[in-house]
Formats: structure tokens, sequence, C-alpha cells
């Protein structure tokens, strides 16, 4: 008989395909997990379960007896109750370093395309605006050359950022993060701040810290008060790592010029969201790591961790390996 997992959300088709073969595969999208019926039937005999994001909680966990590994396709996994999936000797994995430059590339995109107006601009083409006027005064953009880049969280990512506006464009580097970073220091010229030092003197606020307790919330009110009027918020990490309220407050009083945002505190956004109306900010819907080349690779890694897990073998990316016990 074969072992029962479940897939939820974004598995690749050829990762998918290949997994159903081997075992007896649900697959579920967009779903309640805690009212579905058939993913509640089929998690209670399940040994894995792959997929993005999938909310794992106690309530969850009770559900699924037989359940040895939660394999994420993604870096983050802040979905998972950690501390109650070791209780039960459930491992948790993540696939990180696959996708480093790829989400570097999209938010170095995102901050660009923030700068020089491109979304407005490109709807002034192609509304036929053009036709009738030239772009002036209220249309420029800003340089991004040779400025001040502020990095909040220097790591993997973090540090792909800053190489590729220390290289690409000459900008200064400023980061903070909980520990030092020697290595980004000697290769980009980085310096250390502490995150108000940081916040007034960037150009530029790059956001790329993973969801925590400690950063839940990390830049609110007092924050964006800090950041220069002529400041652009570039946020790539989570949502909840700043209060969106307070980014809206900033950005209609002008205590800061734009945002360029990949990620909101509740997602899909609202279609309501003040922000979707503002012409100084650029959104886009949590796609850092959206390639056909790294979404692959994710899944496949993820099936990888999955596989070892629920073979009783280690993951190759345990996130708690307090959990793991050689049978």
């Amino acid at each position: 008989m074969k072992k029962k997992i479940v897939a939820y959300n974004r598995v690749e088709q050829p990762v998918l395909d290949d997994l159903k073969e081997k075992y007896d595969v649900g697959f579920f999208k967009n779903i309640d997990t805690k009212k579905d019926p058939e993913f509640l039937e089929h998690l209670s005999e399940a040994e894995g379960i792959i997929g993005l994001e999938t909310p794992v909680d106690r309530e969850l966990l009770d559900n699924a007896p037989n359940l040895k590994v939660i394999s994420n396709v993604s870096v983050g996994y802040n979905n998972l109750e950690l501390n109650e999936m070791t209780k039960r000797k459930v491992m948790g994995t993540n696939t990180p370093g696959i996708l480093t430059d790829t989400v570097a590339d999209a938010v170095f995109s995102i901050l660009t395309a923030t700068a020089r107006r491109i979304p407005e601009l490109d709807n002034f083409v192609k509304n036929g605006h053009w036709q009738a006027e030239a772009i002036g005064e209220e249309h420029y953009g800003i340089n991004i050359h040779h400025k001040t880049l502020g990095i909040i969280g220097m790591g993997r990512i973090g540090k792909a950022i800053a190489q590729r506006g220390h290289f690409g464009f000459d900008m200064d580097i400023l980061y903070h993060s909980r520990s030092r970073k020697p290595d980004a220091e000697e290769a980009y010229s980085a310096g250390y701040r502490n995150l108000d030092e940081l916040l007034q003197e960037s150009d530029f606020v790059c956001m790329i810290t993973p969801l925590t307790k400690e950063t839940e919330g990390m830049i609110g009110k007092r924050e964006f008060q800090l950041m220069k009027q002529s400041a652009i918020f570039i946020n790539g990490s989570r949502g909840k790592t700043i209060v969106e309220k307070d980014l809206i407050e900033a950005l209609e009083n002008g205590d800061i010029t734009a945002a360029g945002l990949d990620v909101f505190a509740r997602e899909p956004v609202e279609p309501d969201n003040p922000l979707l109306k503002m012409n100084n900010v650029v959104t886009t819907p949590h796609m850092g790591s959206s390639t056909h080349e790294t979404e692959l690779a994710m899944s496949e890694l993820a099936a990888q961790n999955l596989e070892a897990g629920i073979n009783d073998e280690k993951p190759p990316n345990l996130v708690n390996p307090e959990s793991w016990e050689k049978k």
C-alpha cells in the first residue's frame, strides 16, 4: 500500500506527477484546511505534507496522527508551529539557497520600477495620454545610481541585493541585522548601522528580514517618520514585518515619497486596500521566487525533503533538528 501524503497549493506539475507515481497523493488548492472534509480525511492518514505555507498548528497536528514531515516549498517557515511539531517528533523543512538570486532580482526590479515610476508611465502610454502630451516634471522619477541603499536583514538575499546595488548602480550600502556581516562589509563596502541610523541615512530602505516574533511590526509610524521625505521603502520580506496602516499614513502624509511592495499584511491583498489606489506605490503579488526555473527547483528540493522524512531519514533542510530520531 502506498504511503499517503498531502500536497497543498504550489507544487510544480512534474514534481507532483512524480510523487503521484510513488505515493497516494491528495492535492488541495486554496481550501480551508480546518474545514474541508476531503482534506481532513486525507490528512488523518498522511505521513507527509508538501506545499506552500500550509498553516500548521496544534489543531492540524491533532488531525494528523501519522504525520512525520512537513515540507515547505519556500525559504520561510513562519507557518509552522515548530515547538509543537518538535514535541510530536514532526519534522519541518524548507528550501533555502535556491531562490536567492531570483528574489534579489525581483526586489531590485521593484525598487527600479518604483523609483522610475514604470507602472504609472506604462499606463500613461497604454491609455493614450502620450498622444496628447509629453511627459513633464509631474511624471519624473528619481535616480538610483550613486544613492544610499539601506538593507534591513543581511542574509543571503540581502547580500545579493547589496551586490546588485553596489556593483550595478554604484550605490552606497548600509545594513542592519542581528549581527555584523564582515563578508558583506568587505565585498560591498557595506556599513553597519543601528536601525534608526539606517532609516535616517538611506535613500532607499529595503526590508528583507524573515518574519519572527522580533521582526513582526518592526517598521511602524515612528520608523517611517525617521526616514527622509524623499525616501522610497521596499518590502520583499513578509507583510507583517511592517505596520501596514502606518505605511499608508506615511504615504498619505508625505513622510516618505513612495513604496514598492511584494508582500502585504493580508494576502491576497484586499481590493479596498488604500495602497492599491496610490500612484506612488508599486504592487506585485508575492512573486519574488516566481520564475519557471526557480519554482521547479524549489519543488524538487521540497520533494527530496519530504521523501527523506517519510522514509525515516534526516531531510537535507531540517529546520527543527530536535524532531529527528533515526528509526
